[in-house]
């Protein structure tokens, strides 16, 4: 599976995973949608989370790095947070419902996001070693 495929359904997983833990503070799809249609919507908001992570996130991480370096990596904390806000302004444009509550949420959900997307990705790259 491609590369971006891959990270396109680990990024579904892992919003949905930080919809579910936060409740009502990061919301995927309006509150009367069924469950086809909010599968849609965080497919739909994987897919922009996706593509500014692949586009626009190296971009700022690169012209961040002394900053990042300064503060020991916390500055990839902040940035993750206003990539996902940038990802709710993106949809929301789209017509997507997709909302965060705030930055201080955000920030949460950037590391639930990480985290998930971590686990999930230790399942899928697998690669062998070798034997020496």
């Amino acid at each position: 599976m491609p590369r971006l495929v891959t990270a396109w359904i680990l990024s579904g997983l892992a919003l949905a995973a930080a919809a579910g833990l936060l409740g009502d503070h990061i919301d995927i799809g309006a509150s009367g949608d069924s469950t086809a249609e909010r599968i849609v919507a965080i497919a739909l908001v994987a897919l922009v989370f996706t593509a500014i992570n692949a586009f626009v996130a190296p971009i700022i991480k690169t012209l961040s790095l002394p900053f990042i370096i300064v503060t020991l990596g916390f500055a990839l904390l902040v940035i993750n947070a206003l990539l996902l806000l940038l990802t709710e302004w993106v949809t929301d444009r789209f017509g997507v419902p997709f909302h965060v509550d705030g930055f201080w949420w955000a920030l949460l959900g950037s590391i639930v996001i990480s985290l998930v997307n971590a686990v999930l990705s230790g399942f899928t790259n697998k690669k062998t070693r070798p034997v020496r």
